[in-house]
């Protein structure tokens, strides 16, 4: 099955809005002939400059978290309705930094992907396993198990909607990069959990890598079979180096 290639830039704690605006102008005259889905995921202070910025081009605007509940009394959170507003298309949730630094579950973060469904925005459900785990061979079950929990409570019927990004937390801003064979081999694992929970849905899943994804190495990933696209940190934040991993390093 041909899946469209998504790549997306998550910035993290990082761009004031002036910046984002700046990068908006560089980058998008960059990508108009884009092969792909782009995403860009900035702070949410940012979210609606950005969403301004990039309105009717072939850019798509992202958060990187949501709270899975729809209104009330949570200080500091914002919910679907807030992200649909200022015109977010997309949405991360169970980041790894959101799992180890803030103790998110594995079931939390699959009511914010039923949540951000509902409210018509695409999740990007994380999962991936430390340098421990994969030293103790835990790769499979660990991240199987993520997956499994983490989509416990999406609709079959809205499977092919959701993306997947498989993000070794060993691989993330060290430098260190999973060999194309290493990412592909866990990303086949991940497919074929997406086949049980999915049926024939599961092959229609875009699944991202994400891990120190730079323009050298960017065309070797996406050659793998079930490599998707990417889920991009550090090599997102200059629009020259997100535009030549768009471009699969072109």
């Amino acid at each position: 099955m041909a899946r469209r290639p998504i790549l997306a830039a998550n910035w993290k704690m990082q761009k004031t809005v002036g910046e984002a605006l700046a990068f908006a102008g560089s980058f998008l005259p960059l990508v108009k002939d884009a092969a792909a889905d782009v995403v860009l995921a900035p702070p949410a202070t940012a979210l609606h400059a950005l969403g301004q910025a990039i309105q009717g081009s072939n850019v798509a605007l992202a958060a990187q978290n949501v709270s899975p509940e729809p209104k009330g009394a949570f200080t500091g959170e914002l919910s679907t309705e807030m992200l649909a507003d200022v015109g977010c298309s997309y949405a991360i949730v169970g980041h790894s930094e959101r799992r180890t630094l803030f103790g998110e579950t594995s079931a939390f973060v699959a009511a914010k992907a039923e949540a951000l469904l509902a409210q018509n925005i695409l999740p990007i459900v994380c999962c991936g396993e430390s340098l421990e785990q994969r030293e103790a061979n835990q790769t499979f079950s660990y991240v199987g198990g993520q997956i499994r929990e983490s989509l416990a409570r999406i609709d079959k019927a809205r499977a092919a909607e959701i993306v997947v990004a498989y993000e070794p937390i060993w691989a993330i801003g060290t430098g260190k990069t999973a060999t194309p064979e290493m990412a592909q081999e866990v990303h086949a694992m991940i497919r074929g959990v997406l086949g049980e929970l999915f049926g024939a849905d599961g092959e229609a899943i875009r699944i991202q890598y994400g891990g120190s994804v730079k323009p050298a190495n960017v065309a070797e990933l996406m050659s793998q079979t079930d490599i998707d696209g990417a889920l991009v940190g550090g090599a997102s934040l200059e629009p020259e180096s997100f535009s030549q991993i768009v471009n699969f390093g072109g």
